[in-house]
């Protein structure tokens, strides 16, 4: 009896030391604190997702495993490069530029325009555009066209035609300066060494009763204000060649047609200026055709 009630005793001591070897491990590294360092199973169901032991009527679940979620690099940003101007070109306005009418003579006026130079950009289609009127306008305050509007009307046509058709290789002109009129045209230049060294520009020569004669002359005489005696008036530039007839500085408005000179080679201001700059006692004056109406 004393036997089995010893190995009664052995057994349970055996189960009891079973017991607390799986309930609480010796921890070196914990410094022998035992079971104060476990974590809690709760904390532990927590980390892996699942307890230990399955319950009652319970499948086994198998540790869920973390999925790898792909990080998606957002694509770099590119600066905004600036806006490209438009290549494509503007339509022509149909419109007449505002302070600026069209003439009955608008494409003639272009087309001599573009043929003669120098006064800008100038497009023959026979519309009035506002490189055309600015054209128009700076041809016709180089010539003392009144009014300097940009309108291609009949004086504007008029001067225009008559520099455009100026045949310059009809002055015999020879070695040193000479000065050309063409009384046909009203026009007149200056050659040196049989080359043009001023274009053509306007001129009034003698009306009816008064006609200024062709031929071939020399300037004797000149005087930077001439008084006329017989018609009271300053004279400008004067330019004496024949018989009281000479380049002066004109004292009426050029492109009245009615009238003209009593024989002298009127000049606009900076034509007057210039001719007295090249010319001298001795250059030569050519004059050939006749004005219309003389």
């Amino acid at each position: 009896m004393k036997r089995v009630r010893v190995t009664s005793r052995l057994l349970a001591l055996m189960v009891v030391t079973l017991v607390g070897a799986g309930a609480c491990a010796f921890d070196p590294q914990a410094g022998g604190k035992g079971s104060e360092d476990l974590a809690p199973v709760g904390a532990a169901e927590q980390v892996t997702g699942a307890s230990g032991t399955p319950g009652p009527g319970q499948r086994p679940v198998a540790p869920a495993q973390p999925k790898a979620t792909p990080t998606r690099m957002a694509p770099p940003t590119r600066p905004t490069p600036p806006p490209k101007p438009s290549r494509t070109a503007p339509k022509p306005s149909t419109s007449t530029p505002a302070g600026c009418p069209q003439g009955e003579q608008q494409r003639a006026v272009e087309t001599y325009l573009a043929q003669l130079g120098g006064f800008g950009r100038v497009t023959v289609d026979g519309r009035q555009s506002a490189a055309d009127c600015a054209a128009i306008k700076k041809f016709q305050k180089r010539y003392g066209i009144r009014p300097a509007e940009g309108r291609a009307g009949p004086t504007t046509y008029d001067v225009a035609k008559r520099l455009a058709t100026t045949d310059t290789g009809r002055c015999e002109a020879g070695s040193g300066t000479t000065f050309c009129i063409d009384l046909t045209r009203q026009t007149t230049w200056v050659m040196r060494n049989g080359k043009v060294l001023v274009k053509p520009t306007v001129t009034r020569t003698g009306m009816a009763g008064y006609r200024t004669p062709s031929g071939t002359y020399t300037i004797n005489y000149r005087n930077i204000k001439e008084w006329s005696n017989p018609y009271e008036v300053w004279l400008p530039y004067w330019q004496h060649f024949t018989q009281g007839m000479g380049f002066h500085e004109t004292t009426t408005y050029l492109h009245d047609k009615s009238i003209g000179s009593h024989g002298c080679v009127n000049l606009l201001h900076t034509d007057a200026v210039r001719y007295w700059e090249l010319g001298k006692v001795g250059s030569r004056v050519v004059l050939v055709g006749r004005r219309p109406g003389t």
